[in-house]
């Protein structure tokens, strides 16, 4: 197979420029190793695991695979300090942010040996964390399942590439990438990779359910929408049944209903009303919500798991990418890259065959 070498392979110690994203109830042990063991970076989701099942999860990746692999944590969340020693502990060789951590936390990560990578949605962001110390940045753009900005992929990444050129910070390209036409963009670009998350969740590896999958498959690419009736924040999620209720519904009714849900996941993380609060509190620090907002997304948790894990698409949400209307098919994790990456550097060659000296 063909090789690709950029910043983010060296960096990482991975055989090709493709990262999978830690997606929540969907990024566990099988899907992340299964990436590694294909030679892309996997990244374990911990937001939906309590702390003893992210051991669990940690310690099942390392008996399937000896590859390099990370740990998506959040930054605000109370026991963040936990899941950072245990990862540190276990070698984990990444850590990746959704939101970015404080420069204290990335410095004992980095005097662990720990490479450390924060998702950004701005160029100003992606500097921030470049003086802090982060070794490199995923940039997601608006075609991005899940939490999402308004801004496309191909104005953000230039952006954000601009904002850290003569840095050195490797920059991985998120949000609509989903075959070897978009890495070679990407790279052309000037990243030095592409993380795929919907892209994934569409593999034979995945466990998310049969039946949630064809859903995806059927979608078309008018078939996601950005809601904020899910958690109070900008979310792309498929149009379903749940959904187009949310959004056509009454604000009051929804609010209701994600107290119950905050109630539920409460009971099934183990976490008490303080932590939550005390996690409210932090997300309101960082994010600038209301506490309505607050306690809306503690709602999201259980809305995804209803679809993704129970495959209850009519009671649950089905975060989703724009791809999800272009994908056909449930590759293995290792024919998925074999193909990006064969497509990819077929499509550079090509591009260069243009050159005129």
């Amino acid at each position: 197979m063909s090789r690709l070498r950029t910043a983010l392979t060296e960096l990482v110690g991975i055989e090709h420029p493709v990262v999978q994203t830690g997606m929540g109830w969907v990024a566990g042990a099988r899907l992340v190793s299964a990436v590694a063991n294909a030679g892309g970076l996997g990244i374990l989701a911990s937001a939906t695991m309590t702390l003893e099942e992210l051991q669990t999860a940690v310690t099942k990746v390392k008996a399937a695979t000896d590859k390099p692999f990370g740990i998506n944590i959040r930054a605000d969340a109370a026991d963040a300090n936990d899941r950072v020693e245990l990862l540190i502990r276990e070698g984990v060789k990444v850590a990746s942010f959704a939101l970015a951590p404080k420069p204290d936390l990335i410095a004992k990560l980095k005097d662990a040996g720990v490479v450390v990578i924060p998702s950004v949605g701005a160029a100003k962001h992606a500097k921030k964390v470049a003086g802090w110390g982060a070794d490199a940045v995923i940039v997601q753009g608006g075609e991005g399942g899940g939490h999402t900005g308004p801004i496309a992929t191909t104005l953000l990444l230039p952006s954000v590439l601009d904002a850290l050129k003569g840095t050195g910070i490797p920059v991985i390209a998120a949000g609509g990438f989903f075959d070897g036409r978009g890495l070679a963009a990407a790279l052309s670009y000037g990243a030095a990779g592409v993380a795929m998350g919907t892209r994934f969740l569409l593999t034979s590896d995945s466990t998310v359910p049969d039946a949630v999958k064809r859903r995806y498959l059927e979608a078309g690419l008018d078939g996601t929408v950005v809601t904020t009736r899910v958690d109070g924040m900008p979310h792309r999620v498929l149009r379903t049944g749940l959904v187009n209720s949310l959004e056509s519904g009454s604000r009051v009714r929804g609010f209701v209903a994600a107290v119950a849900n905050a109630q539920k996941f409460k009971k099934m993380t183990g976490m008490t009303w303080r932590t939550m609060i005390r996690d409210g509190l932090a997300m309101r620090r960082s994010k600038d919500l209301s506490w309505a907002q607050v306690i809306m997304a503690a709602n999201t948790p259980m809305l995804l798991k209803a679809g993704l894990v129970e495959g209850n698409t009519d009671a649950g949400v089905l975060a989703s990418g724009q791809v999800a209307g272009i994908v056909e098919d449930l590759p293995s994790c290792a024919e998925l890259i074999e193909r990006v990456v064969d497509e990819a550097i077929v499509h550079l060659r090509a591009a260069s065959a243009h050159i005129v000296d």
